[in-house]
Order: C-alpha cells, then structure tokens, then sequence
C-alpha cells in the first residue's frame, strides 16, 4: 500500500537512502497493511535543506495566490474523501463513517486557513513624534516541525500543515509510524494543488530520532506537537537549547458533569457521542464522571443502556460503531488499568473484557465503573480507551472543585438547562475549552488547546495563525 510513497523532499517521493521499511498493521485483524519508508538521518538533513529552499520561495508567494492554492486542498480532500477515509480507518481502526467525517473536518481546517491567509492584519501605531510613523506587521516564523500523532492524523496533520501553508512557512511533517498512510496521501495532494517543492515534506520513521534531529537543527525554527503530556516536555526541553517557538497540545482528563437539571436523555447521547468517539483514543475524550447524585442513578442506566446497543467490530464494515483500539499496546494498557481500578474497589457495571467472538484484532469492551473514588488510578492516569468512571456530586461548589482538580486542563463538558450554571461553570472550569450542551469541541473556526500541563499556544480560529508568525515593528523617520 505505501509503495507509491516513502520521504517526501524537494517536491518528490523518494525511499529512504538505505532503503529501509517498517511494518504497518491493521487493528482490526492484525495483518499486515504494508511497509512504509524508514527516514535515516540523511534523510532528515535532506528534508531541512529542502524546506529552507521552500522557505524562500513560499513566503515571497503572494496572499492570494498562497489561499488560493489551500482552498485547492481543500476541495481535493473533499473529492477524495473514501480514500482518505478508507486508510485512516485501515491503519487507525475507526468505523469508516467517523473516518469520513474527520476527513471532512481536515479539510474545513484547510478551507478556514485558506481564508487565514488574506486576513494577516497588520497595524499602524499613532507616533508621539510628529516627523516619524510607528508600523506593526507579521513575517513567516520559518520552518515549522510539524509531529503528528496516530488517533487524529487527518485533522491534526491538517491543522499543522495548513496554518504553516497560510503564514507563509515551509514544514516538515513527521506522521506516527502506526498511520503514515493518511498523512502521506494528504501530502500528495499538496503536490496534486500546487504546493511548490519543498514548501510541504514529509519524512516517516522513528519518532523520537527524526524529532530530535529536526530540533536540534538551526533552520527549524517552530515546533508543533500533538502528543503525550510526558513527550510534549521532552520536546519543550530540547527545544530550549534553541530558543525555538514551540506549540504544544498535550493530554487531557476530561471532567463530564451532568447537573440536576440537565435533559438526562440528551445528557446521554452527548456522553456516548464525546467518550465512544475513536473508541476513546481521543485527547478530548470525557474521563471522569461527575453525575449529580439525585440523578445519578438514571443517567448510569441510560448510558448503559445505550452502550449495550453499540456494536464492535472492523471499521470497513459499515455496520461497525465501535471499531478495536489501535494498537496491541493500547489494549494491554487498557486491560491494566481496568484491574488497577478493580483492584482499587471499584465495581464493573458493564465490559471489563475483550469481548468474545473476535480471533484477532486489538477489541476491548466499552467498561463503565461504579464505586469509583477521586484518588483511584483511573481518576489520575489518562485511560485513553473505552473506560467510563462514573461518581457522583452534591454541590455546584464541589463539583466545580472536584474537576479542576487535576494537573491537565484541555476540555470539560457540561450538561445543564440552566443558563447561570452554564455561565458560572465555563468560566471556573480550569480547561482550555468547555462543552456545554454538546458533544463538539474541535472546530475550525474556534482556538483549541489546553492550559496547565496539557500545553499551551492553540490551533483553529483567528489567533492559530499568530504562533506561525514573527512580530515586528518598525520606527519610521520620513525625513531622511
């Protein structure tokens, strides 16, 4: 399948310069999908030339031209979105449904940047001297290092790429090992649209060496990563030698509060819709329960209920809801977690087990906890799996406290149908984005990212773009 890829540099697929592969496997079955290109150091030191070239030609390319050729990806997305679709659910393991519809909200993130692009505002500052003029205007930052994770490739390759695309600099995208096959079609379609060569490079291998290589390099000039909180601070500390701009989205641990006077049925379909999402291999991903206690009991119901009717199974079959965890160390690490949390006193409602009927394929049951106390694991750890754990609150004071007590801070969810507690709530909550009402956090058109240690900068909106750009400011005398 990766054949017709490898390294992209200079405008060209190329294999690696020893000619080394990888495997890349299908969750589903665990079969071999394919062998992709294996980057060497050379290879690096080739993308960083290659970029600095397109550094040169692309930030002197006009606005227009620069929106006219993303909103150009853009539309090619859209046309092909079952291929794109088709190997993300292949390599990532997602119904083929949800594939698509990330697909689609790439290429809104390309369409939205493409519009970006003409809307770089510059200022002029009134001068205290009567003979100068004060001007504030943006430039390109540089090369962007652009490191993707596995669970989102399309949308978080998207928002890298087409930011960098829109303030005028080159990037170098390194997509995970386990999902390089939807990033390297999305990077063909930016040679398809007329991305010039260079401008856009992709390079496939090893995470941690061709990271490092890439930071350790002067012309890298800003990082943006998605990733573990642990791996986001070894990045920020490399990145430190050099002084170098750095975006980070790190993990989350979602607070998901249910008020007494939420609609519980609409509360429901919000919790599956945000927790079940990529089988909860989701950064954003609601972890910790907090049910008001009078209507605790029916919510549990319901959300079981409805968990009970999701079925399991590949995503290429179009039936499939709930498609395996994507990798084979993701579903040990489930398992454990899931004993941890036994262990700890907690009392298994439903799941708890790879559920029967699969030979093969990395599949976990949906599991929901009760009897589930702040300090357990499980209320700490990230689960990022299908584990729900539910708990209960008395009080707006406590619950508030409660949630924010945590190192992480991305996203919280909030059901209510009381305008004052939706108010009061988003604002005390300690997260960089707050859902009320609805299952949707990552838009295009809105800033995302976290605060504390799940990172800081943000994607999406109007102030992305500001991250990929320098400040500067000149004093101007008009008399010479």
């Amino acid at each position: 399948m990766y054949e017709k890829f490898g390294q992209f540099i200079d405008g060209k697929w190329q294999q690696s310069s020893d000619g080394g592969t990888y495997e890349v496997i299908n969750p589903a079955n665990e079969e071999v999908l394919g062998k992709a290109s294996k980057a060497t150091s050379e290879d690096v030191d080739r993308a960083l030339k290659s970029a600095a070239k397109g550094l040169e030609a692309w930030k002197k390319t006009a606005p227009w031209q620069r929106s006219y050729i993303i909103r150009r990806i853009a539309d090619k997305m859209r046309e092909k979105q079952d291929v794109l679709a088709k190997w993300m659910t292949l390599e990532v393991g997602k119904p083929f449904a949800e594939a698509k519809g990330e697909v689609g909200g790439a290429a809104d993130i390309f369409e939205w940047n493409a519009e970006e692009t003409k809307r770089i505002y510059g200022q002029t500052v009134e001068s205290r001297f009567e003979d100068t003029r004060v001007h504030v205007y943006y430039q390109p930052v540089g090369v962007v290092a652009a490191l993707t994770p596995w669970n989102f490739p399309a949308v978080l390759s998207a928002r890298k790429i087409s930011t960098a695309l829109a303030a005028g600099c080159s990037v170098i995208v390194k997509p995970d090992v386990i999902t390089p096959g939807i990033v390297m079609e999305m990077v063909d379609i930016c040679k398809e649209c007329g991305v010039p060569p260079g401008v856009v490079n992709l390079l496939s291998g090893d995470p941690p060496s061709i990271a490092q290589q890439l930071i350790a390099s002067d012309i890298v000039k800003k990082i943006s990563i998605t990733g573990s909180s642990r791996v986001g601070k070894l990045i920020l500390k490399q990145a430190a030698d050099k002084v170098q701009r750095v975006t980070m989205e790190l993990s989350g641990h979602s607070p998901f509060i249910v008020f007494d006077d939420a609609d519980i049925k609409k509360a429901a379909d919000m919790a599956i819709a945000a927790k079940f999402r990529n089988n909860g291999q989701v950064c954003i991903s609601p972890n910790r329960f907090y049910i008001h206690e009078r209507k605790k009991d029916e919510f549990v119901n319901l959300f079981i209920e409805k968990t009970k009717k999701l079925k399991i199974g590949d995503g290429m079959d179009l039936s499939t809801q709930l498609g395996p965890l994507t990798t084979k160390k993701r579903l040990n690490e489930i398992e454990e977690l899931v004993e941890k949390t036994k262990e700890e006193g907690a009392k298994v409602l439903l799941g708890g087990k790879r559920p029967s009927g699969f030979n093969k394929g990395f599949y976990y049951e949906p599991t929901i906890f009760d009897d589930v106390k702040d300090d357990f694991t499980i209320m700490k750890q990230e689960p990022f799996g299908p584990l729900v754990p539910m708990l209960s609150f008395k009080s707006f004071d406590d619950v508030i406290k409660r949630a924010n007590n945590h190192e992480l801070g991305l996203c919280s969810y909030v059901c209510t149908n009381s305008m004052e507690t939706a108010h009061l709530a988003s604002e005390q909550l300690e997260t960089g984005s707050v859902a009320v009402n609805t299952p949707m956090v990552a838009i295009a058109e809105a800033p995302f990212g976290g605060i504390k240690q799940s990172g800081y900068g943000r994607e999406g909106g109007s102030m992305a773009i500001k991250d990929y750009l320098n400040i500067k400011y000149t004093h101007l005398g008009i008399k010479g």
